[in-house]
């Protein structure tokens, strides 16, 4: 097959219809094969997108059930992440830690395990983690050479593209993708974003991904918080959270944890706080996102009194027991608000 060049996608990619990038379209040949590690609860449902798409996917997971799930769709699993590599043209990873991340890259068996020579020319991070390691990753992978020249590329590139969304956007396909790194990169790359996102943002170099969302999730943690403690106040001063909700609804108030995610057992279908906080943002990565807000704030000379707050209210929450529980489990369990009976 012949070596396409990046350039000559890029007028291709600037179109904002990706998302109709199926299997009826001869997929250009440095998208055809992609690598997808880390099949959780939102990496499942994005790989499942992708094959919806018409991508050829190699995937890896170190749960061996989801694994053989993926098996039987006829989908190759390969058994470590430089497998995945040596079969791929992209690798995608959505892992839970920084941690994680840096073993997949770098560790035994891991993507870059092959000398300084390397088969994808995209690696896209698509997990949560500090912006320090997504740009010591960066520079890492700019030192290899890619195995076969793809146009007049020799390097490698390396996006983080952490996302915005829940399972259910994930499922839907209609995740935001915060990507830092390289511009031609991000251009070249949107066929693939836009098959499991609804928006992509370059947010600028190296990191600013991820930057981005840290800055995301502390906001989206403050508003849930101060959501939950007004119609928790609200209850105690004899004002329903129904009422409250729909003077929030419509007045100054009105936030997405007020309006698509309501936190009040009782006041709204199809969100977490429905089925008893089952399902969602477990509470346990809220706090490792506000982590990674507080050390980054520290690292920036920031002040950080709310995202300080919120680290220790998600943290006595995960130690109480609701680590797994929706974030939003914060109103019942943190503030001790009440659910309120459904609307006959």
């Amino acid at each position: 097959m012949a070596i396409c060049r990046l350039k000559s996608l890029l007028s291709l990619s600037k179109c904002s219809s990706m998302r109709t990038f199926s299997s009826a379209q001869a997929l250009p040949c440095h998208l055809q094969n992609i690598g997808f590690i880390g099949l959780g609860n939102m990496g499942s449902q994005m790989a499942n997108n992708l094959i919806k798409a018409g991508f050829s996917l190699t995937v890896h997971d170190l749960n061996s059930d989801v694994l053989e799930m993926f098996s039987r769709m006829g989908i190759p699993t390969k058994k470590t992440p430089y497998e995945v590599s040596e079969a791929s043209d992209v690798v995608i990873t959505m892992l839970p830690t920084s941690a994680h991340v840096i073993d997949v890259y770098t560790g035994p068996n891991g993507l870059l395990h092959g000398g300084k020579l390397l088969r994808p020319w995209l690696l896209l991070d698509s997990s949560t983690i500090d912006p320090e390691t997504s740009r010591n990753l960066s520079a890492t992978v700019s030192n290899y050479i890619l195995k076969e020249k793809k146009g007049d590329r020799e390097k490698p590139f390396k996006l983080d593209a952490p996302v915005s969304g829940s399972v259910t956007a994930a499922e839907a396909g209609t995740l935001t993708f915060m990507v830092g790194g390289s511009e031609e990169a991000f251009l070249a790359a949107k066929p693939i974003l836009f098959s499991m996102g609804k928006s992509a943002i370059y947010c600028g170099a190296a990191g600013s991904g991820s930057a981005a969302k840290i800055c995301n999730n502390l906001a989206l943690a403050v508003s849930m918080l101060g959501i939950s403690e007004a119609l928790a106040l609200g209850q105690s001063l004899g004002v329903s959270a129904r009422t409250l909700t729909n003077i929030f609804n419509c007045s100054s108030a009105r936030c997405w944890s007020s309006d698509a995610y309501n936190p009040v057992p009782g006041l709204m279908e199809g969100v977490p706080s429905s089925r008893d906080y089952i399902g969602g943002f477990a509470s346990k990565l809220m706090a490792k996102d506000l982590n990674l807000a507080v050390e980054s704030a520290k690292l920036a000379g920031c002040k950080f009194p709310l995202t300080s707050q919120a680290q220790k209210i998600y943290t006595e929450l995960c130690g109480d027991g609701h680590e797994a529980k929706d974030f939003s489990c914060v109103f019942r369990h943190y503030y001790s608000g009440m659910d309120e009976p459904h609307d006959e």
